[in-house]
Parts: C-alpha cells; structure tokens; sequence
C-alpha cells in the first residue's frame, strides 16, 4: 500500500501563552499543500524501515513512521512490516514533512489491518508524537489553538490564487524559537484577519516567529521582501521557518528569482 503524506503552512501563527509543561499555546491556521513524500508499508517478515529521495538525519530506531507504528503495536496486534519512505518534503523547514509521515503511517496501519479507528482516535494517537500530528490526519484547512492539537473549522476560500514556497536549506531550531519568544495574545484573532481577502492580510496575519528568527537570519527577511517584489500579495514564514511562501494572484516566474539551491514549489490553491 502507497499514500502520500502532504506539507502544510502555516497562515499566521500566534504563541499566546507558555505551559506549565514547558509547551506553549498558539493560534494558527494549517492550511495543507499538495507537496508530498510517497510512503509505502507491506506486511513483512521482520520489521524493517527504509529510506530514500533526502537524507534523513538521526537514528532510524526514532524515525516518526517507526514510532508511529510502536504506538499502534502497543495496542493492537500488529504484524511486522516494511516501511519504505521516498523523502521529497525538506525537514526542518516549517512545513509539517515529519509529522505527515508520521500520521500517515497511523492512517495506512489502520486501513492495513482493519483497526476501525475513528478519526479522532487517530488523532489522539497522532497527538502523542508531535504537535502538529493530529492536524495532518486531515486534509482541509482548521484553526489549531492549544498546542496545536484542539481544531474548529475556518471561514476561508483561496481558489484562484497561487502559492510559492521558497525553502533556502537553513535549519531552524524550534525549541531555540520558542525560547526567544514572548508569548502574547494578539489584537486580533487569526480566524477574524482569515475572512478578509489575502490582500489585507499584510501587517495584519503575523507570525510571531519572525521578529526573533529574522534576527538571526536576515536572508529570510530578504525572501521575504523578494516575494512581495515579484507581486505576491501576502508573504510570510511558515512555522518556525525556514521556509518563507508568498500568495499571488497570478502564477509568476518564482524559480528564475532564486538561487538554484533553493527547493521551490509552487502550486494553485
């Protein structure tokens, strides 16, 4: 069995509040992108994960996907299998590619093997890998708040535009991002900014994580101002970054701009 696990952004995002546990609260909506890995997973002899397309960094024994499956395992009697993952989304890069990966491999164990898993018990599984799991269980924009993990539908219609993501290949680290924040609740809610047209979204639809990360990296605020050069009519970081996307109004020349080291995708919303 082959799915496809999607990237998100992330239109606006607000850390409101910092946890007893250490996490912080926020307010964004995750909006899903048609960019994906491809993740295949047969029954096998042994239990076994295999990648290829990027690197991926750390011990294969704490991939998400394996993690995934040790979670299910715990609770059902899961046979072993084969793992394969096509790596295509950057990591690190603010756009959800592990946590998919991760979610995924919920969806296709319980599709697999007949585990009649509600959306929201995989969800509630997914929640325990990563903050961001629960929402790429779904396929449709949501307002997140809590950590991430508590959703309400979002009154927001983008057909017609285009999206440009530009990811420079600079890793950020988010527990660093976070620490460089002061939480706050803003003047106005992401949901509220959302009804409006993408062209009243500048100095209105914020990312917290900017001020702090563009300090430190000046050449995201750069991207940035590029994309509103080329006519985007809203650009921001997705995330804690690194990559930066810009919404327009027509499809543009975005490639031609950038250095030919920088992953850029680009689709119609």
């Amino acid at each position: 069995m082959v799915t496809f696990p999607h990237a998100k952004i992330n239109l606006g995002l607000n850390v409101v509040k910092k946890r007893t546990d250490g996490y912080h609260d926020i307010v964004t909506c995750f909006y899903p992108l048609s960019w994906t890995d491809a993740l295949e997973i047969l029954p096998s002899e042994k239990l076994n994960f295999t990648h290829s397309g990027l690197q991926i960094p750390g011990a294969t024994d704490n991939n998400l996907c394996l993690r995934a499956y040790q979670l299910l395992k715990a609770d059902f009697d899961l046979p072993l299998v084969n793992i394969h993952l096509h790596k295509v989304i950057p990591m690190g890069a603010g756009l959800g590619g592990g946590s998919a990966d991760a979610a995924f491999t919920i969806k296709m164990l319980d599709s697999l093997f007949a585990l009649s898993l509600t959306e929201k018990k995989m969800m509630a599984y997914a929640a325990k890998l990563g903050s961001d799991c629960p929402f790429l269980i779904q396929h449709r924009p949501l307002i997140a708040s809590g950590t991430g993990n508590i959703f309400e539908e979002v009154d927001l219609n983008l057909k017609g535009y285009f999206l440009a993501v530009v990811h420079p290949k600079i890793h950020i680290d988010t527990r660093n991002a976070y620490q460089s924040l002061t939480p706050r609740f803003p003047d106005t809610q992401v949901q509220d900014i959302l009804r409006l047209a993408p062209e009243q979204w500048p100095e209105k639809l914020k990312n917290d994580f900017e001020t702090p990360i563009f300090k430190t990296e000046p050449g995201l605020q750069e991207i940035k101002a590029k994309l509103y050069s080329l006519g985007a009519v809203y650009a921001s970081m997705s995330g804690s970054g690194s990559s930066m996307y810009g919404i327009f109004k027509t499809q543009q020349d975005i490639k031609g701009h950038f250095p030919k080291e920088y992953v850029i995708w680009e689709q119609e919303l």
